[in-house]
């Protein structure tokens, strides 16, 4: 018996709006309307990104903000809500932000592959990013199809994945675990209420209004 996946309403009405878009585009560029067309396209960008743009701006950290957005694009490309928690917030600047954007793109990643792989019928992925004391905890949630207890310390391993050995989800999870032990730091996964895994990574001494860095 074949299985027949039906996407969602949501998923559909992205896959239109943005079909629809591209083939205006198309139109615009064949009557030589280069102006329009470049017009229009960041027309779409703004509404697309304005409401995600604010929400990410709260973090008050310009390369985890710059992330929000570009992912928020990606998923919903694939259909993909990304959600970012009312209460996501960095009250002081990271001290080596480019550690922290690799772990949560890494994570927001591996959370859009799981909701592709096991599509759920209103696919989504919850990010959060918090401040407690010194240390930044960032935590990603999905509805996809969960993590077995037996494999959620194997999953940091190089190389390790669920999906075909052309995936890369393994060397993104393996480089999580790298720089959540330069910090001497935690990883966590955990079952999600209603289905799926939630990802919680806890940096200590990754925040500061010093100029220290984490060696």
């Amino acid at each position: 018996m074949k299985t027949i996946r039906v996407p969602s309403e949501t998923a559909r009405a992205q896959h239109h709006e943005f079909a629809n878009c591209l083939h205006t585009i198309a139109g615009l560029l064949e009557m030589g309307m280069y102006e329009r067309a470049s017009e229009f396209i960041a027309e779409v960008t703004r509404a697309r990104t304005t409401r995600i743009t604010l929400q990410a701006q709260r973090l008050r950290e310009p390369l985890l903000s710059a992330l929000l957005v570009g992912k928020s694009a990606v998923a919903a490309e694939r259909g993909v809500a990304l959600r970012i928690g009312p209460n996501c917030h960095l009250p002081h600047r990271a001290l080596v932000p480019h550690d922290l954007m690799m772990v949560l793109g890494n994570l927001i990643d591996n959370a859009l592959d799981a909701v592709a792989a096991h599509p759920a019928p209103e696919p989504r992925v919850d990010v959060d990013v918090w401040a407690e004391g010194d240390s930044a905890v960032l935590r990603v949630g999905d509805n996809g199809p969960g993590v077995p207890a037996g494999a959620r310390e194997l999953m940091f391993l190089e190389g390790w994945s669920t999906k075909e050995p052309r995936g890369g989800r393994g060397a993104g999870l393996a480089q999580v675990r790298r720089i959540t032990d330069r910090y001497e730091g935690t990883t966590s996964v955990t079952e999600r209420a209603g289905g799926g895994a939630v990802f919680t990574v806890r940096l200590p001494r990754a925040l500061g209004p010093g100029e220290r860095t984490v060696r």
